[in-house]
């Protein structure tokens, strides 16, 4: 095993990775703060949808099933929200 390496962001003498990140104009390829990402059904577009576990004891677990609409598949749509809008789904 090898030597760890101290980060070049405390090297630098920066208080954060995104501190430096910013300094330095590198774009993170992180989940940015205040994003929510929801699976909604693709058929009608609802956000009450649920794994459908199958097999023994739910060990394979790789259809959707909508509760809405009665959707059964495997392309889930995933659609990112900011908070606002995820409150407001909430609110629903």
């Amino acid at each position: 095993m090898g030597k760890l390496k101290t980060p070049e962001w405390i090297l630098e003498g920066f208080d954060s990775k995104e501190e430096w990140e910013k300094a330095k104009g590198i774009k993170s390829k992180g989940k940015q703060k205040g994003t929510f990402n929801l699976r909604c059904c693709p058929k009608c577009g609802s956000f009450e949808v649920c794994v459908v576990l199958v097999g023994e004891e739910g060990k394979k677990a790789d259809l959707w099933e909508c509760k809405k609409c009665k959707w059964k598949g495997k392309n889930i749509e995933e659609k990112s929200l900011s908070e606002e809008d995820y409150l407001k789904e909430l609110e629903k």
